[in-house]
């Protein structure tokens, strides 16, 4: 792929594309552009820019990443509570894992922008009708209908509109005193009384309650925890004329930030799309990259080089989606990086690899999550690399879409409200996190 001399946010559109929509009326199409381009940053450039500091310690010194939330968020199921118990949830999971293993947790949300959902196909059957295929609510709808699925450009202003309420939301959370740690305990009296694990977790509530306790007899104030109420959000930079109109300039770096989100990813299905390639090496934002079974040493290069030409800390996440075939698939990805001393952060997303079809549903078996993360640690810590983080899709709703944990789920059907990909519930979340930090405790404890 050839690399133009100038990048500009609208670069791309001399390059073929990947995973793009089929806009009927373009007309409409560039009214709404025009209408993005003059709204204002959903975040700003200081805030990434401290993400990017923060990612760019994650190897050297004790801070992991968790990074979790929606497949594809949804325009007909939002709301302020929705929002305040996926927070808190991230809350919870950071407490956890920082508890155990004595880190600082990195907390970036799938949220507030992650509504285009990359397909396989370009239509689907639908009780014997075909129809294209769902797209994610910021592209066309659900329902299973023509109507429905017509590719629609008004609702990049939904998707924007939506993420700008989220967004404000949570930074009131953040700022309002909700990462407060003497509210642990209130936040988990439900999992307390209702999950085998409950006992464990008012343990640790406890345990964390009695050092504050100490903390607070040094005179010591503990009410503000900043570095807990920090959070970032991120989605994969897939509909690019939606990236492209946020996009600023830093007026005092003089550097543009595509200011819809901190952090952003190219997917397993765009890492060969060259106007995704393009799009995302001009922009400031820290890069994620999808690794999948299908990456080969040569592609990894071959984008650290687009992305990251000068090897700096920071600005590469490595997202490792492989399921079973991890075991044989990442290590020679890891040697190669080790060989040639790339800088990349890296993180392990147990969830897409692990997919499969249940009764013609999809679903995720809990233990093959859980055994992808164990394989990603071990194999990190064989190749002498550190495992950076975790990135999941969950939910703070008692959802029945993934299969497994000490709760049974029971029937897939009994609450399944996913318009993509399965997810961990609230439950399963959490013992996710009791699992894993109980791992790191022995490991970098």
């Amino acid at each position: 792929m050839r690399q133009s001399n100038k990048w500009e946010p609208q670069s791309w559109r001399k390059f073929p594309i990947k995973q793009a929509p089929q806009y009927r009326n373009l007309e409409e199409l560039e009214r709404v552009e025009g209408e993005l381009r003059g709204y204002p940053p959903l975040v700003f450039a200081k805030e990434v820019d401290l993400l990017k500091a923060k990612l760019s310690r994650v190897n050297e010194e004790n801070l992991f990443i968790l990074q979790g939330g929606d497949c594809a968020e949804s325009f007909t199921r939002f709301g302020g509570q929705r929002i305040r118990d996926f927070y808190k949830l991230m809350l919870q999971m950071s407490v956890i894992l920082g508890f155990c293993s004595g880190m600082e947790i990195l907390k970036i949300g799938r949220i507030a922008g992650q509504f285009a959902k990359p397909r396989s196909e370009e239509f689907e059957e639908i009780d014997g009708k075909m129809l294209p295929s769902f797209r994610g609510d910021i592209i066309n709808g659900s329902e299973p209908t023509a109507e429905s699925r017509v590719h629609q450009p008004q609702r990049m202003l939904q998707a924007y509109h939506q993420s700008a309420s989220t967004l404000n939301l949570l930074r009131a959370f953040c700022n309002g005193g909700m990462a407060d740690l003497h509210l642990i305990q209130q936040y988990n009296l439900d999992f307390v009384r209702s999950h085998p694990m409950g006992e464990k977790y008012q343990t640790l509530t406890q345990e964390i309650s009695q050092s504050l306790a100490f903390i607070e007899s040094c005179g010591i104030e503990a009410k503000q925890a900043p570095k807990l109420s920090e959070f970032f959000i991120s989605h994969e930079a897939l509909l690019l004329p939606y990236e492209e109109c946020l996009c600023r300039t830093d007026s005092l770096s003089g550097r543009i930030y595509d200011c819809s989100a901190h952090f952003l990813w190219i997917g397993e299905r765009t890492f060969d799309s060259q106007a995704h390639l393009e799009f995302m090496r001009g922009i400031s934002n820290p890069k994620g990259i999808k690794v999948s079974p299908r990456m080969t040493s040569t592609d990894l290069l071959r984008l650290l080089d687009w992305f990251n030409p000068d090897n700096q800390k920071g600005e590469i996440v490595l997202i490792v989606r492989m399921g079973e075939t991890i075991k044989h698939s990442l290590p020679p990805l890891l040697e190669v990086l080790e060989k040639e001393k790339r800088e990349v952060v890296l993180l392990n997303d147990p969830m897409h690899g692990n997919t499969i079809k249940q009764g013609g549903i999809k679903t995720r078996y809990f233990a093959s999550i859980l055994q992808e993360l164990d394989r990603f640690f071990e194999i990190c810590a064989d190749c002498g690399m550190k495992a950076g983080g975790i990135h999941l899709e969950m939910t703070a709703e008692e959802v029945t879409e993934c299969i497994g944990g000490m709760i049974d789920v029971g029937s897939l059907s009994k609450n399944y409200q996913t318009t993509c990909d399965p997810r961990l519930n609230a439950s399963q979340s959490l013992e996710l996190a009791f699992g894993l930090g109980e791992k790191m405790r022995k490991r970098f404890g």
